[in-house]
C-alpha cells in the first residue's frame, strides 16, 4: 500500500502565455545564480570590498562555469552522445541537464580569476566569500533535477521515496532514494558550516572556500554511491566517487598548509574601497564617516584658531611692552628737565646774591 512519497513533476518544460518555454532544470540555476551573487556581495561587503565586485566577476565565472560543467559531464558520460544511435548534437542541449560540478567549479575558477585580475582583487578572498552562495546555488540547482526526474537513487520503500513516471532514456519507473533532495539538503549544510566557520576562526586566504570544497565532497561521495544512474565506474566505485576522494584530501592540504604558511585573514580585498562595518549577519552597515570628518574638520579648525590667536597673543604682549618701555622712557626723561629747570633758578639766585654784594 503506497502510504507517502515525494511525486515528480509531470513535466519539466512550462509555456508562459503559450510562447515562452520556461524549463524548470534552467529556471533552477538560474535562480541558484542570484542566490550566490546576493550572498557573496553581502560577504564581500562585509569584508571590506566595493558593492557590485561580485557580480562583475561573476561576470565572467558564471560563463565559463557553465561551459565547464557541461564539458565534464560531456566527457565523463561521452556515451550519452557519441555511441551508436545518439545524436551528437544532444551535447549542446544544456537546458536538458548534465552539468558536472567537479568541471564547473574548475572552469568557474578561471573566468573568476580574469575578472579579479581585471579589478585588482585577489582569487582567494573573492571565493571565500562567494563559498556559502555556491553551495546554496548548488542545494537550488539540485532541485531541476527533480524537474527532470534524473539521477535518482536506488529502490526504496520509504515514507519520502521519489516517485519515478516517465519511461524515457531507460528509466524504469518505481519508488527510489530521492539522492536530488539529500544533495540539495547536504549543500545548505554546508552553507551553514562556512558561514558559522569563517565568522568563529576568521578563514582568510582561500580557507573558506576550501572548506566548502571538502565538506560538499563528503556528502557527494555517500550520495554518488547511492545513485543507480549509468556511469564508469574503477575498481568497483563511481568515477565521482574517486573524485570526491581526490578533491577531498586536495582541499584539506591546502587548509593545512595555507593556514601555517599565511595565517589569519586578509585586511584588504580590494584596493580604494570604502571603509565598512558588518552587522551579526555580514550584512554591511556604513561606517559614521561624516561625523569622523565633521570631528577631524573640527580638530583642525580649533588648531588653526588655536595657532592664530598665538601670534595675536604675543602681538598683544609685544604692544604692551612697547608702551610701558615708552612709558618708562616718558618718566625718565621728564625728571632731567625737572632737575635742569631747578638748577637753572638755584643758579641765577646766587647771581643775584652776588650782584647785591657788589
Amino acid at each position: 500500500m503506497e502510504i507517502a512519497y515525494i511525486p515528480s513533476p509531470s513535466r519539466g518544460v512550462y509555456d508562459l502565455f503559450g510562447v515562452i518555454p520556461l524549463r524548470g532544470y534552467a529556471f533552477c540555476i538560474i535562480i541558484g545564480v542570484f542566490v550566490a551573487v546576493w550572498l557573496g556581495n553581502r560577504r564581500w561587503i562585509a569584508r571590506g570590498g566595493r558593492p557590485g565586485t561580485v557580480a562583475d566577476i561573476a561576470v565572467w565565472a558564471v560563463p565559463f562555469g557553465l561551459v565547464g560543467g557541461r564539458l565534464y559531464h560531456v566527457i565523463t558520460d561521452y556515451q550519452l552522445y557519441f555511441s551508436e544511435g545518439q545524436d551528437w548534437v544532444d551535447a549542446f542541449k544544456i537546458w536538458e541537464g548534465g552539468l558536472g560540478i567537479w568541471g564547473a567549479i574548475a572552469f568557474g575558477a578561471v573566468g573568476a580569476w580574469i575578472g579579479c585580475r581585471s579589478r585588482g582583487v585577489p582569487l582567494p578572498a573573492w571565493a571565500d566569500a562567494l563559498a556559502p552562495g555556491i553551495a546554496l546555488a548548488q542545494a537550488i540547482g539540485r532541485w531541476g533535477n527533480w524537474f527532470n526526474q534524473e539521477l535518482y537513487g536506488r529502490e526504496t520503500d520509504l515514507p519520502w521515496a521519489l516517485h519515478i513516471t516517465s519511461s524515457t532514456d531507460g528509466r524504469v519507473p518505481g519508488y527510489y532514494h530521492p539522492t536530488f533532495l539529500y544533495e540539495s539538503l547536504w549543500c545548505i549544510g554546508v552553507a551553514v558550516l562556512v558561514i558559522w566557520a569563517d565568522r568563529r576562526f576568521k578563514l582568510g586566504h582561500g580557507r573558506a572556500f576550501a572548506l566548502y570544497v571538502a565538506a560538499y565532497c563528503a556528502g557527494r561521495f555517500w550520495i554518488e554511491a547511492m545513485r543507480v544512474d549509468e556511469a564508469h565506474h574503477f575498481l568497483g566505485m563511481r568515477l565521482n566517487e574517486w573524485t570526491s576522494i581526490v578533491v577531498f584530501l586536495l582541499a584539506v592540504l591546502y587548509i593545512v598548509l595555507s593556514a601555517r604558511r599565511r595565517p589569519g585573514r586578509e585586511e584588504v580585498v580590494e584596493p580604494d574601497a570604502s571603509d565598512g562595518d558588518t552587522d551579526d549577519d555580514g550584512a554591511a552597515v556604513k561606517l559614521d564617516k561624516k561625523s569622523e570628518e565633521k570631528d577631524s574638520e573640527t580638530k583642525d579648525s580649533e588648531t588653526k584658531d588655536s595657532e592664530g590667536k598665538k601670534p595675536d597673543a604675543e602681538k598683544s604682549k609685544d604692544e604692551k611692552e612697547t608702551a610701558k618701555a615708552e612709558s618708562d622712557s616718558d618718566s625718565g626723561s621728564s625728571e632731567p628737565e625737572t632737575d635742569d629747570s631747578s638748577g637753572s633758578v638755584e643758579a641765577k639766585d646766587e647771581e643775584a646774591e652776588s650782584a647785591k654784594k657788589a
